[in-house]
């Protein structure tokens, strides 16, 4: 009080400093009660932003907390007039305050707010009352107004005046009114029951029509601010006639209840005022006077009728009560007064309005049930039953209303919440009032589930097989492993390991860490590694972190990279040679010809076939066996030397061959004369040059042989004596595995001359085998022959 007795002091002292007065105008009334209700008063039309109050000091609690709290304020209604700055405390006003448009109704405006703390929830009702500031003058409904007295009046009589409007309220409003000076006026001012002052103009002498038909009053309303402000109107007195009855009305007040929103045109009441003066004298117009802008904006009254209708949409919220007063006017320009009060009736015309004040927009899956997800308070600005509401929630939800206070409603949580089922919620919140007729509102509140990592990786398999050709290119994406997790965000965000294993290094097979592609980083060989089994985890990105496991198989696929090779004959020995009897019959074994093949499956399936031979028809080759017979009975006229060219051919795509040369000798014994070279060989030889190179090659492999074998004799003495065990000759891997044909055997070749012929030859013997002590079996794929090679040394010698 004595800091508002002080500002008001140095506002009298000086009327231009009135803005910097207001400025430092704030009177802060805290009141603590039981309640927790905080009590302010503040000017009007203070600047924007302007101090109302420190909350932190009246309420007693540290700066720290007001952030830690959350601590914010909300205004009733939509707008929010008010600002709570969470690092100082400090209450401001948003917006400059105009009681007058905020309160237009009332004579005391008080703001109701409320100061929100969360974490625990707390909240804290404050008022701020706004006062008023002498900002408005005294306004007349016209600048000028006329009155038409009969000249008859008597001293004493008294004529209503147009009232003055002022919007301030209370010293501030409306006070006094005075009249310039003149010598038949005077003012009466007086006060009526609801409060407004009203102003008549009383007459002191005798108006005399001939010696002044017109007069001119300056009337002046003052209010009681300071410094006080003022508004005029001029009264121009014109002096009529005589007219000694004036109209009278029925009633001098007309009260009227009407339901608001009623419609337009709507007979509200009729006033009647009768004349009995004849004439124009007695003829009545009636008009509104003394009654505000908006109640003349609300009604329509008919000048001839006195019917007064709506004209605007009535609202109880608005205004409960419209006074008007209505002159009724004779032709001789006498009137009279009446007061129509019309009360407003309240209908149910307002839905409730649901106002947000907190939410939490996204709470997490493993939330526990009654956490609160939002706070919310519901107004209806209709009264009684149609002002009640209730609050409910649209359809099957886990989550629960709870009423706290002053129509304030906590959303809360009721059981157990997943994301993997229902990542978000649509949350439709209806408020309902109680009226006859039920109207009704709508608020929807989304609200997100956050994930929480409690789901593991799932693969789509247990085990995934994958294949692969061999001799494949290095970083080879072969596939995929995909493992789904039903979590969000990083908790599904999986990558992929292998498994390491003690002792086992996986350096053929890579997994993408991020996509689970399969990656063969080197070439892999079929007849070294034929499958490969690792274990890939799966782990998400979650704290902490879940796996799963899978097993990856890659099969290695064969591919034709193997020619067959030729184990028998030697492709080393191009001098081999095979005997054949000249009296052989037709399917008669001349030699089997033994290959193999690394690959697999048909890869690895042999076929043999005869390429090319000296006498086509007199030998075929065994199409899968590979064994070399005489097609027919061998002849005299066979020649004594045949040459097979034999092609071993796989059944890969593309296939692979290779080929194998027999040389055949026909004989017809094993005696001096099978061995000589028949004269009567043919003049001239066409295949003369192909056994010049054909003697010349065996001389070179014949003398290849000749030195490998002393050196494999050597080597042999050698490593006699470094080892009890003689090494055995190495072949292919997959030589050993199959079946199919002999091992080589040691072969003796012979060379014979025939004297006294043109051309030498070279006659091709049969392999001639050791021969073997009586009683002793030969060994593993060898066969006993009946000739020894000494036998032939014999009939060499017989020869020469």
């Amino acid at each position: 009080g004595w800091l508002f007795r002080r500002v008001m002091a140095c506002g009298r002292r000086s009327r231009d400093s009135k803005r910097q007065v207001i400025l430092f105008i704030l009177c802060v009334c805290v009141c603590q009660s039981r309640a927790e209700t905080l009590r302010y008063s503040l000017p009007e039309e203070m600047e924007r932003d302007s101090f109302v109050a420190n909350i932190a000091k009246d309420l007693g609690v540290p700066l720290s907390q007001l952030a830690a709290r959350k601590a914010r304020v909300v205004s009733e209604g939509n707008e929010q007039l008010f600002r709570l700055n969470q690092n100082t405390g400090v209450l401001t006003a948003k917006e400059s305050l105009d009681r007058e448009e905020i309160c237009p109704q009332s004579d005391t405006c008080t703001l109701v707010f409320k100061i929100f703390f969360e974490n625990p929830l707390q909240l804290i009702r404050g008022e701020v009352e706004v006062r008023d500031v002498n900002d408005n003058s005294p306004v007349f409904p016209e600048k000028e107004m006329v009155l038409k007295i009969l000249e008859t009046a008597s001293p004493g009589s008294r004529f209503p005046l147009e009232s003055a409007q002022d919007k301030d309220v209370g010293s501030n409003g409306l006070q006094n009114y005075s009249l310039g000076p003149n010598p038949h006026f005077s003012l009466a001012v007086g006060t009526g029951k609801d409060g407004v002052k009203y102003v008549e103009l009383v007459l002191q002498s005798q108006l005399d029509r001939e010696e002044q038909g017109e007069l001119n009053l300056l009337l002046t309303a003052t209010d009681g601010g300071s410094p006080p402000r003022s508004g005029t109107a001029q009264v121009r007195i014109v002096v009529v006639d005589a007219n000694d009855n004036i109209p009278v009305f029925e009633r001098e007040v007309y009260e009227v209840r009407l339901a608001e929103n009623s419609p337009p045109e709507q007979l509200v009441v009729r006033v009647t005022a009768a004349d009995p003066d004849e004439g124009s004298y007695g003829e009545v117009r009636y008009a509104f006077t003394q009654t505000s802008e908006r109640s003349r904006q609300l009604f329509q009254l008919n000048p001839a009728t006195g019917e007064i209708r709506v004209a605007g949409n009535l609202d109880f919220e608005e205004a409960k009560i419209h006074k008007m007063v209505v002159k009724a006017t004779d032709g001789g320009e006498l009137s009279a007064h009446c007061k129509v009060q019309v009360e407003v009736l309240d209908m149910n015309d307002n839905a409730p309005e649901i106002a947000l004040t907190s939410l939490t927009a996204s709470i997490p899956e493993d939330a526990p049930p009654r956490t609160v997800v939002a706070l919310f308070s519901v107004r209806d600005r209709d009264s009684g039953d149609n002002g009640r509401t209730e609050c409910s929630i649209d359809g099957d939800l886990p989550f629960s209303l709870t009423p706290t206070f002053d129509n304030y409603y906590e959303l809360r949580t009721n059981a157990a919440l997943d994301r993997e089922r229902t990542a978000e919620y649509n949350i439709t919140i209806t408020a309902m009032d109680w009226g006859r007729t039920r109207l009704s509102s709508q608020e929807s509140i989304f609200v997100q589930i956050s994930d929480v990592n409690d789901n593991p990786p799932e693969f789509t398999q247990e085990v995934y097989t994958m294949a692969v050709t061999e001799n494949n290119s290095p970083m080879l994406r072969i596939g995929s492993m995909r493992a789904k997790d039903a979590d969000a965000g990083k908790n599904a965000r999986v990558n992929y390991a292998l498994v390491r294993q003690e002792g086992k290094e996986q350096s053929e097979v890579s997994v993408n860490a991020e996509n689970g592609d399969v990656y063969i980083l080197r070439p892999l060989d079929y007849e070294k590694v034929r499958a490969l089994e690792v274990t890939v985890r799966a782990t998400d990105g979650g704290s902490p972190p879940l796996s799963a496991q899978a097993v990856l198989r890659v099969l290695v696929r064969d591919e034709n990279d193997n020619a067959p090779q030729v184990l028998h004959p030697p492709l080393d020995s191009s001098a081999a040679g095979e005997l054949v009897l000249r009296w052989a019959p037709s399917g008669y074994l001349v030699a089997k010809v033994v290959a193999v093949d690394a690959d697999s499956g048909q890869n690895a399936w042999l076929s043999y076939e005869l390429a090319k031979a000296t006498e086509p028809g007199l030998f075929r080759v065994g199409l899968h066996s590979g064994e070399g017979r005489t097609a027919r009975a061998v002849t005299e006229r066979d020649a004594p030397w045949q040459r097979l060219i034999v092609l071993v051919r796989d059944r890969g795509q593309p296939s692979r061959s290779a080929t194998a040369t027999l040389a055949v000798a026909l004989v017809d014994g094993f005696s001096e004369a099978h061995l000589r070279v028949s004269e009567e060989a043919p003049a001239a030889d066409p295949d003369g040059p192909l056994t010049l190179y054909l003697i010349a090659s065996l001389a070179c492999v014949s003398a290849l042989f000749l030195a490998t074998a002393v050196a494999a004799v050597v080597m042999k003495v050698w490593r006699a004596r470094r080892s009890e065990t003689e090494n055995l000759p190495t072949f292919p891997p997959t030589a050993t595995e199959s079946n199919a044909g002999s091992l080589p055997r040691s072969y003796v070749y012979d060379v014979c001359f025939a004297a006294g012929t043109v051309n030498s030859e070279f006659r091709f013997l049969r392999p001639l085998f050791p021969c073997f002590p009586a009683g002793l079996p030969p060994g593993p794929g060898e066969q006993r022959s009946s000739v020894c090679s000494q036998d032939v040394a014999n009939i060499g010698e017989e020869g020469d």
